[in-house]
């Protein structure tokens, strides 16, 4: 069936367009806005301005209580637009954690700051544990007043210019692996934090966290203590489907950048996209995008059928698919357009760069693939 949005996300389709025209209408505007990293923190503001940044959260806490759909379609016209508002993404992600587990206090200051235009990082990964989250060993001891942490933390997206961490921490050895973890609220500039960027392809983009004897009030917790990776696991389907629509969106970005070029561009006297080995590429391409933007949109629909309800299979499928073909599609652009697919001025190279870690961070394609096998008993 094909993909159809309601009138309203259609009208909000089109607001995020207008949006882009007018805020970063070309190649020099968008340099310019990330010249410090992939985030722009006057881009956010202007569109917390829109009411838009609550879109995922509860009418209670000043979101707009939209559903995974209405999500979906703000994720995917950001990215095809290329807004540089790159700290979205784990904002959301931890913004929906602290609105199922939190305190009330927690949810009314945190979830207040973000739909205002302030960022919130999630901290797991460590040295020695990432798609293993149940072997972290970054710990957190109880005191008299609070709780004491010790360990390093590393890949923490957009901790530089967040005002408040997500720490998952180790605070007991009983049980099994994932027993014992749990959730705390670090402030950025807590003492005892030391944070350092880590270097990438795409920018700055993550970093390194070492704790220190850093100290954090009892109330610093959310949700249940060592309850931490049961917490987690409730967030499934809203990380998948937000990667999955970012990438779903640089998808088409890359595709449409694509067709373009080879109709306008010209070899032995005519269009390159005119010669049967490009056209057929091409062909391809548009069927791999168009499954894809059908199984993405149909699972947002099951979810919004039963939102309690997790859906690992589904929404492993989506994140899986939409990175490798936003990957795929990426160097395919860059096959085709030659010369210029490598340089700066075309952009292509930006999308790259931009899609090929996709298939890394929020659970590897090699992860999402064994979810997928151990659904069927497998």
């Amino acid at each position: 069936m094909p993909v159809t949005l309601t009138e309203e996300q259609q009208d909000f389709a089109n607001a995020i367009g207008e949006f882009a025209r007018r805020e970063v209408p070309d190649k020099a505007r968008r340099d310019e806005l990330t010249a410090e990293g992939p985030h722009s923190m006057e881009i956010y503001r202007k569109m917390a301005d829109q009411g838009w940044l609550g879109i995922a959260l509860p009418e209670a806490y000043g979101g707009s209580g939209g559903s995974m759909t209405d999500l979906l379609v703000f994720l995917e016209e950001t990215s095809y637009h290329q807004i540089p508002i790159g700290g979205f993404g784990t904002t959301i992600i931890t913004a929906a954690a602290l609105e199922r587990s939190g305190s009330e206090e927690q949810k009314q200051q945190l979830l207040g700051e973000v739909i205002n235009g302030e960022l919130l990082a999630i901290s797991m990964s460590e040295p020695g544990a990432g798609s293993d989250v149940g072997g972290l060993t970054c710990k957190a001891e109880k005191t008299e007043n609070g709780w004491v942490v010790n360990g390093q933390k590393t890949w923490c997206s957009n901790a530089h210019i967040s005002k408040h961490i997500l720490l998952v921490a180790r605070t007991s050895t009983d049980g099994g692996k994932h027993d014992g973890l749990t959730m705390f609220m670090v402030p950025t500039d807590a003492d005892g934090l030391e944070m350092h960027g880590i270097e990438t392809m795409g920018g700055k983009e993550v970093n390194d966290l070492y704790f220190t004897d850093c100290h954090l009030p009892a109330d610093a917790v959310v949700g249940t203590e060592g309850q931490g990776w049961r917490q987690l696991m409730a967030g499934l389907n809203l990380e998948r489907m937000i990667l999955a629509g970012l990438m779903l969106g640089l998808a088409r970005r890359a595709f449409d950048d694509t067709v373009a070029y080879v109709k306008e561009r010209h070899q032995f006297g005519r269009p390159v996209g005119s010669f049967q080995a490009m056209r057929h590429r091409i062909a391809d391409n548009a069927t791999e995008l168009a499954a894809t933007k059908l199984l993405v949109h149909d699972t947002a629909r099951t979810i919004d059928a039963n939102p309690g309800a997790l859906f690992p299979r589904e929404a492993s499928m989506a994140k899986l698919k939409a990175t490798e073909l936003a990957k795929h599609l990426s160097l395919e652009g860059m096959q085709m357009l030659g010369g210029y697919g490598y340089a700066t001025e075309y952009g292509m190279e930006r999308l790259l760069r931009q899609s090929v870690v996709s298939t890394v961070y929020g659970g590897t394609s090699e992860i999402q693939r064994d979810i997928i096998g151990k659904s069927y008993g497998l």
